[in-house]
């Protein structure tokens, strides 16, 4: 995964193994980490948030 500030949903849906509808049926949902949509219409998430997300996964399932 690239060490960057903002993760592509590419760079996440390789990170966990998922088909990219996957990630959309989870946003859908609302079981995504939050995204923010750039002006040209692609979506980002922060490094950040993402890792914030995978950790509230981990405690949940405690």
């Amino acid at each position: 995964m690239p060490k960057g500030e903002k993760l592509t949903i590419a760079d996440i849906c390789e990170d966990l193994d998922i088909d990219r509808s996957t990630f959309y049926d989870w946003r859908q949902k609302g079981r995504a980490p939050k995204c923010m949509k750039l002006p040209n219409g692609t979506l980002r998430v922060r490094r950040a948030e993402y890792d914030r997300w995978l950790a509230s996964l981990e405690e949940a399932s405690r």
